[in-house]
C-alpha cells in the first residue's frame, strides 16, 4: 500500500487552481441593441433536466448588468483554436470595444434567446435565468440551457481549463469505463 503523497501548505486564494469546474467558456450577451463577450471560467452544473447551469459573473463585469437586464446569454464552448482571442476577451471590456470585431469572432442569431451564438465555438448554449436569488448576494446566476448546438465532429473536442496566472491546461485524454456504468445509480 502506498504512504501517500507528501504535502505542504497552499494559499487558500489558489484552491481554484485545483479545483477548477469546467472548460473556459466565451459567454455572449444582448442588451439595448449592444452586444457583449465574457471569458468565464467558474460555472458548474446543477441539474439535468431541466438542463442547469450555475454561473459567478462579477458586478464589476460589464456583462453582469446586461445578462441582468435581459436575463439571457449563450454560453459558448470555444477550442484551442480560439485561445488568444479568449485570453483577449478576457482582459478587455465590452464596454470599451465590440469584441466580435475586435477579435474576429461571428455572431449568428440564435433561435430562442436574443444574445447572439459564436459560430466559431464548438458548441452554444442558449440560457435563460431561471433563478436570480443569489445574484444581489453572490453574483452567481442560475441559468436553464432552453437550446443547444454543438458540432459532430469532434466528439471530444480540445477545451482550455484556467489554472490562473495565465496558465491554460488542454483537456486530455479520453478515458472510457462505460461497461462499468450503471444509468440507475443517476
Amino acid at each position: 500500500m502506498s504512504k501517500g503523497v507528501r504535502k505542504r501548505d497552499f494559499p487558500l486564494g489558489n484552491v481554484r487552481r485545483y479545483l477548477e469546474p469546467g472548460p473556459i467558456v466565451l459567454v455572449s450577451s444582448a442588451s439595448k441593441g449592444k452586444t457583449n463577450i465574457m471569458t468565464m471560467g467558474w460555472h458548474t452544473m446543477l441539474e439535468f433536466s431541466p438542463s442547469l447551469v450555475g454561473c459567478m459573473i462579477s458586478s464589476g463585469n460589464h456583462s453582469h448588468g446586461m445578462i441582468r437586464e435581459s436575463r439571457e446569454c449563450v454560453i459558448n464552448l470555444p477550442t484551442t483554436a480560439l485561445t488568444d482571442a479568449v485570453v483577449g476577451i478576457g482582459n478587455s471590456s465590452g464596454a470599451d470595444i465590440d469584441k466580435f470585431a475586435q477579435f474576429g469572432l461571428t455572431a449568428e442569431k440564435a433561435s430562442k434567446v436574443g444574445a447572439p451564438l459564436i459560430r466559431d465555438c464548438h458548441a452554444n448554449f442558449e440560457c435563460r435565468i431561471v433563478d436570480d436569488a443569489l445574484i444581489a448576494r453572490y453574483n452567481f446566476f442560475v441559468f436553464e440551457v432552453v437550446k443547444a448546438h454543438v458540432a459532430p465532429s469532434p466528439k471530444h473536442p480540445q477545451t482550455l481549463h484556467y489554472t490562473g496566472d495565465g496558465v491554460f491546461m488542454v483537456s486530455g485524454k479520453v478515458i472510457s469505463r462505460r461497461s462499468k456504468f450503471r444509468p440507475e445509480n443517476l
